[in-house]
């Protein structure tokens, strides 16, 4: 019989609506003696079953919510059941399942399995668990995952910090069957891109970035165009395909820098140039000199993994804009990108308001944009919809 987490009084509500996070500040006591990943249910104050998830006294989130039906426990039918789902949206829906595609197959909280990721790039898979009861359990997800895509092979990639969050030690390793190739690549709108499944940044791409990367290409055409944390390519390389007249590309990262230029030459693409940079100062020398471009990308990563780092991380956001706003040409294009969950639209738009103020430049908010539909949003959990991308005219 499962342990039993008890709620405190008035404190169900959000798990009655599929919340998946419980906190330790939501519980009044624990009946049972469950192990960090074990089975539970969660139990209002009055003793009603509201759902059943996954323990971990290490961790801030105590129990992770996966299924509100009293009967059904969490083993190899329901993972299968979840992850079938998630493929059915991909493969049914998107229709991304093409043979040399990328595509994310499942999304955490968003495909109602918190505390999990799993990326294709062909005809391999990765997977990243942030949650310590789906660690615990990867055989069977992985006996899933093959059963349901059959894969060359899946690999581990893991987050950094996860460790003391969750009290789990991972190490990026591979799970099963054959190692990547160092040359796998993946077709995204009839482009290529190299993938380093290993040692690349998250999983090895931006595969939120689709959409937006086509969305902002279209207004490359013929002109100046500066792409900073450019990673492995993306706005800039898609700027460059769609006949931008020169490209600027800046990241910090040299190895994601080379990965860069071997995708540029991949598409036989000669009108971009590359700096590896700190992007700040780098910003600031091209400001200094004079430069100008007609569309400027700005794509940082996270700045923020907490909510006391919120202030400096929109100190960081207002001086990236400030200094674009400067490069700018007239009636430019500015994509503002933030993938910080913790830092709203509304806070970006009220930034972008405020700089170009103080910059004295009209600004429109030509499209508002988020992550491509791979990673879709659950209504129960809008913290998953962490992706903000603002394409604006400034004046």
């Amino acid at each position: 019989m499962s342990a039993k987490v008890i709620l405190k009084a008035k404190r169900a509500q959000p798990f009655f609506g599929r919340h998946p996070w419980v906190f330790a500040g939501a519980i009044e006591r624990v009946e049972g003696a469950p192990a960090d990943g074990d089975e539970v249910e969660l139990v209002s104050h009055g003793g009603n079953f509201v759902a059943r998830g996954l323990y971990n006294s290490q961790s801030k989130i105590n129990v992770r919510l996966y299924c509100w039906e009293a009967d059904v426990p969490l083993d190899r039918a329901f993972f299968y059941s979840r992850i079938s789902r998630a493929v059915q949206l991909r493969h049914d829906v998107l229709k991304l399942n093409t043979p040399e595609g990328g595509y994310r197959v499942c999304f955490s909280e968003s495909d109602y399995l918190s505390g999990m990721v799993v990326d294709r790039y062909g005809d391999w898979l990765t997977v990243q668990f942030t949650a310590l009861g789906l660690a615990r359990r990867r055989e069977i997800i992985i006996d899933v995952l093959r059963e349901l895509l059959n894969p060359k092979g899946i690999y581990l990639r893991t987050e950094k910090g996860i460790g003391k969050l969750e009290g789990v030690e991972l190490h990026d390793q591979l799970l099963w069957g054959e190692p990547p190739p160092a040359d796998l690549s993946i077709a995204e709108n009839g482009m290529r891109f190299l993938v380093n499944l290993t040692e690349g940044q998250k999983t090895g791409y931006y595969l939120d970035q689709r959409d937006n990367r086509a969305a902002v290409a279209r207004l490359c055409v013929g002109k100046r165009v500066l792409d900073a944390f450019c990673y492995s390519g993306g706005f800039g390389l898609y700027a460059a395909n769609a006949g931008a007249s020169e490209v600027l590309s800046v990241d910090a990262s040299e190895p994601a820098l080379e990965l860069a230029r071997r995708n540029a030459n991949a598409n036989n693409l000669s009108n971009i140039t590359f700096a590896n940079a700190d992007v700040f100062k780098h910003l600031g020398e091209l400001v200094a000199s004079g430069r100008q471009f007609d569309v400027v990308v700005l794509d940082p990563p996270k700045f923020a993994r907490n909510r006391a780092a919120v202030p400096e991380a929109l100190k960081g956001y207002r001086r990236l804009h400030q200094l674009a706003l400067k490069l700018l040409a007239k009636d430019g294009i500015l994509v503002s990108c933030c993938c910080t969950g913790l830092i709203a639209m509304t806070d970006l738009e009220e930034l972008l308001a405020q700089v170009s103020t103080e910059a004295r430049r009209d600004l429109q908010i030509i499209e508002r944009r988020g992550p491509a539909a791979d990673h879709p949003v659950a209504v129960t959990c809008r913290e998953s919809g962490y992706l903000k991308c603002l394409i604006s005219r400034v004046l």
